[in-house]
């Protein structure tokens, strides 16, 4: 039991870290430097995660029940996509901020959050090889391997609506304040935007020449 309740917390403090992955964070940032309200924000947070832990468990327990082996070329093209939505998200911040546009967003953020959702599944599909070959290598026992996934979705769920709301602050606070403070709710976005658009061309980059996603014979490390 002790041994039991050990590898969970373990696994749920995993999570709790998995989501300050750099890549993560850059993404949630993009998405959340347009809210203007801790609610919101947070609830981002937790929509990136269940997308992200749902692609874990249904891809991870594949994984852990069927010992499936994924091509190079497979997961070079998923973590390309993660690219994908890095550079599009930072495009989107650095589009000029209009009055209507400012609008729609915020009309588009209360309606739905497929948004979040959809950034989190394709996180999830980049990085379920890496997580469900670490528990295997650590816990070879199937039952407990897609347990171990469970509460490591849980961790990462709770993790990145933490994260969310903590990068939220600046842009909320400014938000609330003069018009002049309101300028830095801007650079803030524009900043998660230049950030978000430099890490998806780096890691676009390291794919396509590193990898070799476009040659003959790709090398990939699930990481």
């Amino acid at each position: 039991m002790l041994s039991a309740l050990s590898a969970a917390a373990l696994g749920f403090l995993l999570g709790l870290r998995h989501a300050t992955d750099a890549d993560h964070v850059v993404a949630v940032t993009a998405i959340v430097s347009r809210e203007k309200s801790f609610r919101r924000a947070a609830r981002i947070g937790a929509l990136w995660g269940i997308g992200h832990s749902l692609t874990v468990l249904v891809i991870g327990g594949a994984i852990v029940l069927f010992r499936i082996a994924i091509p190079p070329r497979v997961g070079l093209g998923l973590e390309f996509a993660v690219a994908v939505v890095l550079i599009v998200l930072g495009f989107s911040n650095l589009r000029p901020i209009t009055a209507q546009r400012a609008a729609d967003e915020q009309a588009l953020a209360r309606a739905d959050g497929w948004r979040p959702l959809v950034v989190g599944v394709i996180h999830g599909l980049a990085g379920s090889a890496a997580v469900a070959l670490l528990i295997l290598a650590v816990i070879p026992e199937t039952a407990w391997a897609l347990a171990y996934l469970l509460v490591f979705g849980l961790g990462t769920i709770a993790g990145m609506t933490v994260v969310t709301w903590l990068v939220a602050a600046p842009t909320v606070y400014a938000s609330r304040s003069t018009q002049h403070v309101v300028r830095f709710q801007h650079g803030i976005r524009f900043t998660a935007g230049a950030l978000s658009l430099i890490f998806g061309l780096i890691l676009a980059r390291e794919i396509v020449v590193e990898g070799g996603l476009f040659r003959e014979a790709p090398t990939w490390t699930p990481k």
